[in-house]
């Protein structure tokens, strides 16, 4: 399976979309557990918890967006998934010019010290896009 420019650009991207979003769901799981815990007054349909008013309706919003929440992890992880396994499958040096120009965002000067062996950033910038071409 090759793996565009444009997806390893989205890779960190994707990294921090699923950190974001596990963040924003055990934000909404406190929430809904807020609601669940909290002490209820009022008729079945309308309760109070806190100051505040809170309806069933209230609780199916939280699911659905709960559950958005979800969907966008999964197409992160999926995008993330995608290029790990691509990179396990191309040659180390290879691996190393990415993690370092996509992943950790140096220039191609400092991907070319990190490198060593007398590399420039032309020459390995011009090493990644043939490999990209060839891939």
């Amino acid at each position: 399976m090759g793996v565009d420019k444009k997806i390893l650009e989205q890779y960190v991207d994707a990294c921090e979309m699923i950190r974001e979003t596990e963040q924003d769901i055990k934000r909404l799981q406190r929430k809904r557990q807020t609601i669940v815990t909290g002490s209820v007054k009022g008729s079945m349909n309308d309760f109070k918890i806190e100051g505040t008013s809170f309806t069933y309706t209230d609780d199916a919003q939280l699911r659905i967006e709960e559950k958005m929440l979800e969907e966008r992890k999964a197409q992160s992880e999926e995008i993330k998934l995608q290029v790990e396994q691509w990179m396990n499958g191309i040659p180390v040096r290879m691996q190393r010019i990415i993690r370092y120009k996509f992943f950790e965002g140096m220039s191609w000067e400092r991907v070319a010290d990190r490198i060593g062996r007398k590399a420039t950033g032309d020459s390995i910038r011009m090493e990644f896009n043939n490999f990209m071409r060839a891939a």
